[in-house]
């Protein structure tokens, strides 16, 4: 299966306008994120979800109530198209992204996006962003619900303590060689351990492909 995975990178948004199309639930919640990471959002959509028009009312996002315009790409550094079943529409907006040099997401078009966009575990100040390429974004999903049970509270609070330790002996050692040497030394004992479960589905089509003429012993 041909995929391209891209090169994975953190966008900085924050000042930055960033457009919206679309106001359903997950429009919202995309929209939350990026008002998380500073970003100045304008949502262009006839209707919004209740979430969407909190933050409208509030004067968080700038709405405007109707289906998009050529002129919305002004300005806007990365256009998140949330508008799903419409490829013609994706297309269209996919060639003026380009002319404009945007970034651009559609949410169920990878064909019609510049970017990708990865789930994310957030837990403190650390992010976790989870891509299968486009290929099977509902593992994506999956992995996410289970990551974010691994890392709590308490990991929370030894990233922050990871960044203060770091912040110290920057502040009390010169040598960046011996810095190095103090901050891997505090990681020592550190691992992350887990087992993966897989679906009875797949490990019958495994069974099936170890007894398959020509694959036998590539299980």
């Amino acid at each position: 299966m041909t995929a391209n995975s891209g090169f994975p990178l953190s966008l900085d948004v924050k000042g930055y306008p960033v457009l919206v199309l679309g106001g359903d639930e997950e429009a919202a919640e995309k929209t939350q994120r990026l008002l998380d990471a500073g970003a100045k959002v304008t949502v262009v959509a006839p209707s919004l979800h209740d979430d969407l028009k909190k933050l409208a009312a509030s004067g968080k996002v700038v709405h405007r109530g109707r289906h998009f315009r050529d002129a919305d790409l002004e300005n806007a550094i990365l256009v998140l198209n949330m508008v799903r079943g419409d490829r013609d529409f994706s297309r269209a907006l996919f060639a003026k992204a380009r002319e404009k040099k945007c970034v651009l997401w559609s949410v169920d078009q990878p064909e019609a996006s510049t970017a990708t966009m990865p789930a994310v575990v957030a837990c403190g100040h650390l992010r976790v962003a989870i891509s299968t390429s486009g290929v099977a974004p509902a593992l994506s999903g999956f992995l996410k619900e289970d990551m974010e049970k691994i890392f709590g509270e308490e990991f929370a609070a030894f990233v922050e303590w990871l960044g203060q330790l770091r912040e110290q002996t920057k502040a009390t050692e010169p040598d960046f060689e011996k810095r190095r040497t103090l901050l891997r030394e505090a990681l020592d004992g550190f691992r992350l351990l887990g087992k993966v479960q897989y679906p009875k589905v797949w490990l019958d089509e495994r069974a099936k492909l170890a007894v398959s003429p020509g694959v036998k012993g590539q299980a």
